[in-house]
């Protein structure tokens, strides 16, 4: 007899319900509710990524459509298409803002995530990668997204933490809103490293940062006036072209930041240009700070990763609510996605992964039995055997 419940079933598992249930209080979103509860709502969206389903009919049909009654989701009912895209509408995203971060303290403390690569830096200092990236949307369906001429856009804001590379600050602004004001929402621990791009210069912040004992390593603007005090040695056979002290010379931005720079070129030889590295940070190894800045790219592959495997380039609502509880619920899916490809012995790479869970999410076998042996033939359900009637 087969005693699991299917894939779908056995990750959901992993979102305490009592969790989901206290943010359903703290956030009334079910106060005007008539039977629609909010975790058939979650489990519609979370659905909608792992699917990948592109519309509300899709949603409503494919756990429609799913083997057996769907009360082992904890869906009391079949979800419809007006109903839910009355609930993204008008319940608060901040509920699955909320759960992510629920999920991600959860998953990070118990280790489920892993390190997905041996360290590549001797300091002990925390790294962290900030950057933002652009979604774009049609003009004419997202009014409220204005942000040129005949395009609209929103823009997400990441804190990625190079430990697992996963986000410990997520911000999302109207794609108009300069880059620099979503520093100032930042709150960086003491001794941590920051890596971003030279969009995110603001030297009063960086003093600030610097009083406070954070270190940033960042690309310095080619019209920056400074002076050079001190010129250091650069290691043999490195990339390294110039590691100099300087101070900022141009008028109001050494007011702004008096302290003392240091100012690291590096040869890309991919590119065939010089990248000018500023920081903070005058004790390390020109190499080590050219080394933390190219991880930086990471969040790149972040954004790539998350746009190539979940849905937020294409939305199933128009509201600016809709658009919000489907990027939580993206990024609550990447999560479990991380997890399960941390859990996982095959080999497979994160998009692989992401396609195979997509094509057995209803099928009926135990999860780490599937992780590890993905394609062994699933057990049968047994019919009921049929009682003889003995006639005397």
């Amino acid at each position: 007899m087969l005693k699991v419940a299917s894939l779908f079933s056995q990750i959901l598992s992993q979102v305490s319900r009592v969790d989901f249930q206290k943010m359903v209080i703290k956030h009334g979103a079910e106060r005007h509710s008539k039977g629609f509860r909010s975790w058939t709502q979650f489990v519609s969206m979370l659905f909608c990524h792992l699917a990948r389903a592109d519309s509300l009919r899709e949603i409503c049909h494919g756990l429609q459509s799913c083997n057996g009654k769907l009360v082992h989701l904890g869906v009391n009912r079949n979800p419809n298409k007006s109903t839910l895209s009355y609930a993204n509408e008008h319940r608060p995203s901040e509920l699955f803002r909320d759960m992510f971060w629920i999920l991600m303290d959860k998953f990070r403390s118990s280790g489920r995530l892993g390190d997905p690569c041996p360290r590549k830096f001797r300091f002990k200092n925390k790294l962290l990668l900030f950057d933002s990236t652009t979604i774009t949307l049609c003009l004419s369906l997202f009014p409220w997204a204005e942000f040129r001429r005949q395009k609209g856009g929103i823009k997400l804001h990441v804190l990625l933490d190079s430990n697992d590379y996963m986000p410990s600050f997520v911000h999302i602004t109207e794609a108009k809103m300069h880059d620099s004001k979503a520093t100032q929402l930042l709150s960086l621990p003491a001794g941590s490293i920051i890596a971003l791009d030279r969009a995110y210069i603001d030297f009063d912040l960086f003093r600030k940062w610097n009083e406070e004992k954070i270190f940033f390593v960042t690309r310095m603007k080619k019209n920056a006036s400074y002076v050079v005090t001190e010129r250091r040695s650069v290691p043999k056979n490195s990339p390294v072209l110039k590691d100099e002290i300087i101070r900022l010379s141009g008028i109001g931005t050494w007011e702004k930041y008096p302290l003392p720079l240091r100012r690291v070129v590096v040869w890309d030889d991919k590119n065939k240009t010089e990248i000018v590295l500023l920081t903070n940070r005058l004790r390390f190894g020109s190499t080590t700070i050219s080394s933390i800045y190219k991880e930086r790219w990471q969040i790149e592959v972040f954004f790539k990763t998350l746009k190539q495997n979940l849905k937020v380039k294409t939305f199933i609502g128009v509201s600016e609510n809709d658009l919000r509880i489907q990027i939580w619920t993206a990024l609550i899916a990447l999560l479990v996605i991380k997890w399960l490809h941390h859990r996982s012995k095959v080999g497979w790479s994160f998009s692989n992964m992401a396609v195979m869970v997509r094509l057995n999410l209803f099928t009926y076998r135990d999860l780490d039995e599937w992780l590890n042996e993905p394609y062994a033939t699933p057990p049968l359900i047994p019919e009921p055997e049929q009682l003889r009637l003995a006639l005397r």
